[in-house]
């Protein structure tokens, strides 16, 4: 076999390559994005999370307090 008969195949070869690593490159751009789309999502339950917390936090903070009043006056 010369080597021009081996270019055809090494070409062969070579676009079949370039293909699968775009297809692949696709592949990973598409997942990227729900995986950014996925994370600011629980990026947003996770503050909703922290302020649904604080909120009571503050509230038993205000129980306890009226507790220890109801309490000394007695």
């Amino acid at each position: 076999m010369s080597t021009q008969d081996k270019n055809p195949l090494d070409i062969g070869k070579l676009t079949a390559s370039v293909e699968e690593l775009l297809q692949l490159c696709e592949t990973l751009m598409e997942e990227n994005e729900r995986l950014r789309k996925q994370n600011r999502q629980l990026l947003r339950d996770k503050t909703a999370l922290n302020e649904k917390n604080q909120l009571s936090q503050s509230k038993i903070s205000s129980m306890i307090t009226r507790l220890k009043t109801l309490e000394v006056e007695l």
